[in-house]
């Protein structure tokens, strides 16, 4: 008596399988029933496999700190450069237009605090609103580096953002972190403590459509 129960609550789990698994009296296949279950299990891992890979791919998203400079605002090419980093596929979940104190500036700037320029470059930086941002994505920080081009425009490549818009290394029109730790550090700078109050964690209907 074990063994048709036995059989019964196995037909009973199988039973979802295709008509293509039975015989004309209805009986399963041996043969199919094992070919659609490994298939089933090769589906399951790949499927398994795919979100895995969705997990570590959203676990390496960064944020980086983009801010357009005086020169860039008083030139109007805030839309422009906010469109670039769209186009891209980033995320904007902050941004602000704020007239920088010196005070401020003094620590966004404090590693070139000894160098010869230090005092032109607060003082250029203070003399007009900036807009501070903050792009989230895949390698956001050294993409993002890359989308700004070199430091001194005349070495930027066409096509980069300080390659198309400006001319001298005084008047680059564009920040961008150049570590993630420079990101962090200064998102809480510009963003305050409570990071979390002035930068939006928000779901894009795209980000299906750019990443796999």
């Amino acid at each position: 008596m074990e063994a048709p129960k036995r059989l019964k609550n196995e037909l009973t789990s199988i039973s979802y399988l295709p008509p293509y698994c039975r015989n004309a009296d209805h009986e399963f296949f041996p043969s199919l029933v094992n070919l659609v279950r490994r298939s089933m299990v090769v589906c399951s891992v790949l499927t398994f496999i795919h979100f895995l890979c969705k997990y570590v791919m959203a676990n390496t998203k960064e944020r980086t700190f983009i801010m357009i400079k005086p020169d860039g605002v008083q030139r109007g090419l805030v839309g422009k450069i906010i469109q670039r980093f769209e186009e891209k596929g980033y995320k904007l979940v902050a941004l602000k237009m704020v007239w920088p104190t010196e005070e401020l500036l003094k620590n966004h700037y404090s590693d070139l605090s000894s160098k010869p320029f230090f005092p032109g470059l607060v003082k250029y930086m203070s003399s007009g609103p900036v807009v501070p941002m903050v792009w989230e994505g895949l390698n956001a920080v050294k993409t993002g580096r890359t989308m700004l081009g070199e430091t001194d425009p005349k070495n930027s490549a066409p096509g980069t953002i300080r390659g198309d818009f400006c001319l001298q290394v005084g008047r680059n029109i564009i920040h961008g972190s150049d570590s993630v730790e420079s990101a962090d550090k200064e998102i809480k700078l510009w963003f305050g403590n409570k990071e979390k109050d002035n930068v939006v964690d928000w779901a894009s209907w795209a980000e299906k459509w750019i990443y796999e």
